[in-house]
């Protein structure tokens, strides 16, 4: 079991920066990719960034050059910092991490409860 925990969320104008920290706990040892994700209201849960163990990353096109993922393996915490935030980015921000159960085959993805975000105009 891995546990996830989300912080850092806010309400913040457009233009600003917030930046939201994972801690993961539990069986770690196994976690691959950590990653963030976002969901609005009415919208499907999208993909932010994801980092993996050996630190490559990958970002959503609407957030590149924003957004920051980041990653500290020794304590198993991953952040994300997110500058020029835009109304857009409103949602709620959730943290993934990806267990590797089969290389290639079977993984489980846990999830945090999440964390709002809010950019006001």
């Amino acid at each position: 079991q891995v546990q996830l925990v989300e912080s850092g969320g806010g309400l913040v104008q457009a233009g600003g920066s917030l930046r939201l920290s994972c801690a993961a706990s539990g069986s770690t040892r196994s976690v691959n990719t950590m990653g963030w994700y976002r969901q609005a209201p009415g919208k499907q849960r999208e993909l932010v960034a994801t980092i993996s163990s050996g630190g490559t990353t990958n970002y959503a096109d609407s957030v590149k050059g924003r957004f920051t993922i980041s990653r500290d393996n020794a304590e198993n915490t991953a952040y994300l910092q997110m500058n020029s935030l835009k109304p857009e980015d409103t949602a709620v921000y959730y943290c993934n991490a990806r267990t590797v159960i089969i290389a290639g085959a079977v993984y489980y993805d846990y999830w945090g409860q999440g964390t709002q975000v809010t950019v006001s105009s």
